[in-house]
This record gives C-alpha cells, sequence and structure tokens, in this order.
C-alpha cells in the first residue's frame, strides 16, 4: 500500500517543485509574471526578460539614437542602448542633480545603481552597465518618468537578465 501511495504521490512532487521557474533553453530560466523578448541593437541579438502581457501591452520602440526603449504598462519603461556606461560619473551626476534631489541608494553596486530621488515626491531610478558577451549596454529606466521602488526594483531584475543571442550557425 505505501508503495502505490508513494508512486501516486511522486508526480505531484515533481510537479510542485518544478513550478519555481523553467528552463527555456541552455541559459534562460523562466522567471513567473515575465516573458522573454527577442531585440536587435547595433545588429547584436539580445534577449531580454520583461514582465508579460498581464502586465500591460509591450511595446518596442527602437529610436533614432541607437536605444531601444521597452515599455510594459506604466511601471516598467527601460531604455537598453550599446556603450561602456560609466558608474562613477553616473553616480557624480546623480549626487548634482540639483532639481532632483538625492535621497538614497537602495542599490549601489559595480555596475548597478538603484536610487531614490525626489522633486515634489519619492521616486526611484536605475541605472546599469551590462555586458552579456563583447559587447557593453546601458540599461536605464525611461528618463522623464517616475516609478517606485518596486517598480524600479523590477527593472533591474530585468536588466540582469539582458543576454546576447547567437548567430544562427551556418548549414553544412
Amino acid at each position: 500500500m505505501k508503495k502505490i501511495l508513494l508512486l501516486l504521490a511522486s508526480p505531484a512532487i515533481l510537479f510542485f517543485a518544478s513550478c519555481g521557474g523553467t528552463k527555456t533553453d541552455d541559459t534562460t530560466v523562466a522567471i513567473p509574471g515575465m516573458m522573454e523578448v527577442q531585440l536587435k541593437i547595433n545588429g547584436n541579438a539580445l534577449s531580454i526578460m520583461v514582465p508579460d502581457s498581464t502586465k500591460g501591452k509591450i511595446e518596442m520602440v527602437e529610436q533614432s539614437w541607437g536605444a531601444t526603449e521597452i515599455k510594459v504598462g506604466k511601471d516598467f519603461q527601460i531604455s537598453i542602448e550599446e556603450g561602456e556606461g560609466d558608474v562613477a560619473l553616473m553616480k557624480s551626476d546623480i549626487a548634482g542633480n540639483d532639481v532632483n534631489k538625492f535621497k538614497r541608494y537602495v542599490k549601489d553596486e559595480p555596475t548597478i545603481l538603484l536610487w531614490e530621488s525626489e522633486i515634489t515626491a519619492p521616486e526611484f531610478h536605475f541605472y546599469a552597465v551590462m555586458k552579456p558577451a563583447a559587447v557593453s549596454y546601458i540599461v536605464k529606466d525611461i528618463a522623464g518618468e517616475m516609478f517606485g521602488e518596486k517598480s524600479a526594483e523590477t527593472m533591474v531584475e530585468a536588466a540582469k537578465t539582458l543576454k546576447a543571442k547567437d548567430a544562427p550557425k551556418p548549414e553544412a
């Protein structure tokens, strides 16, 4: 009887143990509430996880200056552009902003800044330099928008998922 019960319970245990995320390929782990999108910047194929369509309409716009902006509803709006970035310079700009007054860093890492500032109400912004392959990219919130801490943290987590996609291999 115990063997039959164990045999019947095993699939349920495996199902619940795998609910935290599933592999979608060799390196991407699905994050609940997020989906992977493909994009190209300067001919380089990339992917990034963004909130799924239950959070809003997904819009991707390639800007004339080379950035790609991805928006999902009003709480997720990021800009990705090729560039080396400079976290130290960004920290200097944040501290020197006389209009949007710096309050505190939520994250202050070598390649990621997440900070709170205020004009009339608290708002959160982020700046990240990601290097998924040979090329570096600057990922940041879209300028001029105001985001809460949770929204900014979601955008930072998305930035961490930026990866280069291998070019298709020629067939033999």
